[in-house]
Protein backbone atom coordinates (compact mmCIF):
# COMPACT_ATOMS: atom_id res chain seq x y z
CA UNK A 1 0.00 0.00 0.00
CA UNK A 2 1.51 3.28 -0.96
CA UNK A 3 -0.09 6.93 0.77
CA UNK A 4 0.71 9.74 -1.77
CA UNK A 5 -0.48 13.32 -2.16
CA UNK A 6 -4.10 13.33 -3.53
CA UNK A 7 -4.61 15.25 -6.68
CA UNK A 8 -8.18 16.72 -7.93
CA UNK A 9 -8.26 13.13 -10.23
CA UNK A 10 -8.47 11.48 -7.48
CA UNK A 11 -12.08 13.25 -6.54
CA UNK A 12 -14.00 10.15 -8.19
CA UNK A 13 -12.62 7.66 -6.19
CA UNK A 14 -12.29 10.08 -2.92
CA UNK A 15 -16.10 10.93 -3.81
CA UNK A 16 -17.10 7.20 -3.65
CA UNK A 17 -15.14 6.35 -0.43
CA UNK A 18 -16.84 9.44 0.84
CA UNK A 19 -20.31 8.08 0.22
CA UNK A 20 -19.69 5.01 1.69
CA UNK A 21 -18.98 6.80 4.74
CA UNK A 22 -22.41 8.71 4.40
CA UNK A 23 -24.62 5.64 4.45
CA UNK A 24 -22.65 4.15 7.48
CA UNK A 25 -24.86 6.59 9.25
CA UNK A 26 -21.90 6.98 11.92
CA UNK A 27 -18.83 9.14 9.81
CA UNK A 28 -20.10 12.37 9.58
CA UNK A 29 -23.41 14.44 9.36
CA UNK A 30 -22.92 15.33 5.70
CA UNK A 31 -25.90 13.53 3.50
CA UNK A 32 -24.69 14.46 0.05
CA UNK A 33 -21.25 14.74 -1.36
CA UNK A 34 -20.34 18.11 -2.19
CA UNK A 35 -18.58 19.23 -5.63
CA UNK A 36 -15.32 18.88 -5.47
CA UNK A 37 -14.60 22.99 -5.83
CA UNK A 38 -16.67 23.26 -2.43
CA UNK A 39 -14.53 20.40 -0.70
CA UNK A 40 -11.10 21.65 -1.90
CA UNK A 41 -11.91 25.10 -0.62
CA UNK A 42 -13.30 23.36 2.92
CA UNK A 43 -9.58 21.83 3.21
CA UNK A 44 -6.01 22.61 3.38
CA UNK A 45 -4.15 22.46 0.47
CA UNK A 46 -1.26 20.40 1.95
CA UNK A 47 -2.28 18.03 4.11
CA UNK A 48 -4.61 15.84 1.44
CA UNK A 49 -4.13 12.28 0.98
CA UNK A 50 -4.97 9.06 -0.89
CA UNK A 51 -3.79 5.26 0.12
CA UNK A 52 -3.40 3.33 -2.96
CA UNK A 53 -3.40 -0.40 -3.15
CA UNK A 54 -3.12 -2.61 -6.67
CA UNK A 55 -4.04 1.11 -8.57
CA UNK A 56 -6.85 1.30 -6.06
CA UNK A 57 -7.47 4.13 -4.19
CA UNK A 58 -9.20 2.49 -0.98
CA UNK A 59 -8.69 5.51 1.96
CA UNK A 60 -8.40 9.12 1.78
CA UNK A 61 -7.59 12.00 4.69
CA UNK A 62 -7.56 15.41 4.83
CA UNK A 63 -7.65 18.65 7.05
CA UNK A 64 -9.53 21.66 7.41
CA UNK A 65 -9.31 24.52 9.32
CA UNK A 66 -11.17 24.70 12.78
CA UNK A 67 -11.41 28.60 12.36
CA UNK A 68 -10.56 31.48 10.15
CA UNK A 69 -9.56 33.29 13.00
CA UNK A 70 -5.31 33.31 13.34
CA UNK A 71 -5.17 32.47 16.50
CA UNK A 72 -6.27 29.18 15.28
CA UNK A 73 -4.35 29.09 12.66
CA UNK A 74 -2.31 25.97 13.83
CA UNK A 75 -5.29 24.02 14.71
CA UNK A 76 -7.38 22.03 12.47
CA UNK A 77 -10.00 18.89 12.12
CA UNK A 78 -9.22 15.55 10.60
CA UNK A 79 -11.13 14.05 8.35
CA UNK A 80 -10.25 10.23 7.62
CA UNK A 81 -12.37 7.73 5.11
CA UNK A 82 -11.53 4.10 4.27
CA UNK A 83 -13.58 1.82 1.44
CA UNK A 84 -15.41 -0.75 3.23
CA UNK A 85 -13.58 -3.46 1.67
CA UNK A 86 -10.47 -2.29 3.10
CA UNK A 87 -11.56 -1.42 7.01
CA UNK A 88 -9.43 -3.56 8.77
CA UNK A 89 -6.50 -3.70 7.38
CA UNK A 90 -4.39 -0.05 8.65
CA UNK A 91 -5.54 2.06 5.74
CA UNK A 92 -6.87 4.26 8.40
CA UNK A 93 -4.08 4.38 10.92
CA UNK A 94 -1.56 5.00 8.02
CA UNK A 95 -3.61 7.70 6.84
CA UNK A 96 -4.15 9.35 9.86
CA UNK A 97 -0.35 9.04 10.49
CA UNK A 98 0.59 10.97 7.49
CA UNK A 99 -1.89 13.90 7.86
CA UNK A 100 0.04 13.89 11.43
CA UNK A 101 3.72 13.76 9.56
CA UNK A 102 2.68 16.68 7.18
CA UNK A 103 0.55 18.77 9.59
CA UNK A 104 3.52 18.75 11.71
CA UNK A 105 6.06 19.86 8.94
CA UNK A 106 3.24 22.54 8.12
CA UNK A 107 3.37 24.24 11.71
CA UNK A 108 0.43 22.86 13.15
CA UNK A 109 0.01 21.93 16.97
CA UNK A 110 -3.06 20.66 17.28
CA UNK A 111 -5.78 18.29 15.53
CA UNK A 112 -9.15 17.68 16.46
CA UNK A 113 -11.71 15.15 15.01
CA UNK A 114 -15.36 14.73 16.05
CA UNK A 115 -16.30 11.12 16.23
CA UNK A 116 -20.12 9.57 16.36
CA UNK A 117 -19.72 7.08 19.86
CA UNK A 118 -20.52 3.95 17.69
CA UNK A 119 -17.66 4.62 15.25
CA UNK A 120 -15.33 2.14 17.15
CA UNK A 121 -12.97 2.11 14.01
CA UNK A 122 -11.82 5.73 13.82
CA UNK A 123 -11.97 6.16 17.87
CA UNK A 124 -8.98 3.54 18.48
CA UNK A 125 -7.30 4.55 15.08
CA UNK A 126 -7.11 8.00 16.36
CA UNK A 127 -6.08 6.35 20.29
CA UNK A 128 -3.42 4.35 18.40
CA UNK A 129 -2.20 7.43 17.13
CA UNK A 130 -1.82 9.28 20.21
CA UNK A 131 -5.58 11.65 20.34
CA UNK A 132 -7.11 11.72 23.58
CA UNK A 133 -10.50 12.29 24.49
CA UNK A 134 -11.44 15.63 25.69
CA UNK A 135 -15.04 15.61 25.70
CA UNK A 136 -18.76 14.50 24.95
CA UNK A 137 -20.89 16.85 22.70
CA UNK A 138 -24.34 15.94 23.43
CA UNK A 139 -27.13 15.59 21.38
CA UNK A 140 -25.35 18.17 18.97
CA UNK A 141 -27.01 17.65 16.08
CA UNK A 142 -29.41 16.15 14.27
CA UNK A 143 -29.20 13.24 11.33
CA UNK A 144 -31.76 11.21 9.77
CA UNK A 145 -34.23 12.97 12.59
CA UNK A 146 -32.30 11.71 15.87
CA UNK A 147 -30.25 13.63 17.63
CA UNK A 148 -26.46 12.20 17.99
CA UNK A 149 -23.79 12.95 20.34
CA UNK A 150 -20.32 13.73 18.82
CA UNK A 151 -16.55 12.67 20.85
CA UNK A 152 -14.34 15.07 20.30
CA UNK A 153 -10.72 13.92 19.97
CA UNK A 154 -7.23 15.57 20.26
CA UNK A 155 -3.96 15.31 19.45
CA UNK A 156 -1.16 18.66 20.51
CA UNK A 157 1.93 17.85 18.45
CA UNK A 158 4.73 16.92 20.72
CA UNK A 159 7.25 18.97 18.55
CA UNK A 160 4.93 21.96 16.87
CA UNK A 161 4.05 25.03 19.37
CA UNK A 162 5.52 23.30 22.92
CA UNK A 163 7.47 26.52 23.71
Amino acid sequence: MEIRAMSHKDWPAVAKIYEEGIATGYATFEKEIPAYEKWDEAHLTECRFVAIDKNTVCGWAALSPVSGRCVYGGVAEVSVYVAKDFWGKGVGKKLLDSLIDSSENKGLWTLQSGIFPENYGSIKIHEKCGFRLIGNRERIGKLDGAWKDNLIFERRSKTVGVT
